[in-house]
């Protein structure tokens, strides 16, 4: 199979991680960052759109001001939310 070679810049902390986890597999960092991003794309497209979180969230300023307005002024729970933090 051919194949192409790709170059990335990653934390030092990223590569130590890597370098770990390959050991313990017993594997190349190659095989591993291979399979690793061939499930992250076979997740993204088995999975809902919504199910896959972003790492960072942008959010307009009045968004950002409806999430703080949230935080610092939470509504009661709902029924149902209080059903489901039942522990009885």
């Amino acid at each position: 199979m051919p194949t192409t070679q790709i170059s990335a810049h990653i934390p030092d902390e990223l590569k130590v991680s890597l370098d770990r986890q390959a050991r313990a597999m017993g594997v190349t960092r190659a095989q591993l960052v291979q399979e690793a991003l061939r499930h992250h794309l076979q997740a993204l497209v088995e999975l809902a759109p919504e199910a896959i979180i972003p790492k960072r969230i942008v959010l307009t300023r009045e968004s950002a001001e409806r999430v703080r307005d949230l935080v610092e002024r939470p509504p009661e729970p709902t029924d149902e939310m209080r059903r489901l933090f039942d522990d009885r």
